[in-house]
């Protein structure tokens, strides 16, 4: 039986380009790879390629949560903070597990995509 486990890539609907190119690429520090014509775009998420792609046909619709794991949550969000990123809240306990708590913080690219801060505090 063939099972996954590894993800390759992860698509992102975008209307703007260009905006979300800057955001991700200068406002998030992500490694931009590569554009494609006529409007593609990618970046390199820690062995792991998102695209970010124009709405067309059955993918006309919002797209994943991206969890971005993090070394320490607080200073990464008064860092993005600084960037004018606009979080929906602060950072905050999700869960509390036997040998670490998971504390997230929600924000939004310029696409209204939502992406998150993941920190498994010990």
């Amino acid at each position: 039986m063939t099972t996954l486990s590894t993800i390759g890539q992860i698509a992102l609907v975008v209307k703007d380009l260009p905006r979300a190119v800057a955001f991700y690429r200068d406002v998030l520090g992500m490694k931009f790879l590569f554009q494609a014509p006529p409007a593609l775009a990618f970046f390199d998420c820690g062995g792991i390629r998102l695209m970010l792609a124009p709405p067309e046909g059955e993918f006309d619709r919002a797209g994943s949560v991206l969890y971005f794991k993090v070394e320490d949550i607080d200073a990464t969000y008064a860092d993005l903070r600084a960037r004018s990123v606009e979080f929906l809240g602060a950072p905050h306990m999700i869960a509390k597990m036997p040998d670490y708590e998971l504390w997230m913080a929600f924000f939004r690219d310029g696409e209204g995509n939502t992406l998150a801060l993941m920190h498994e505090k010990r």
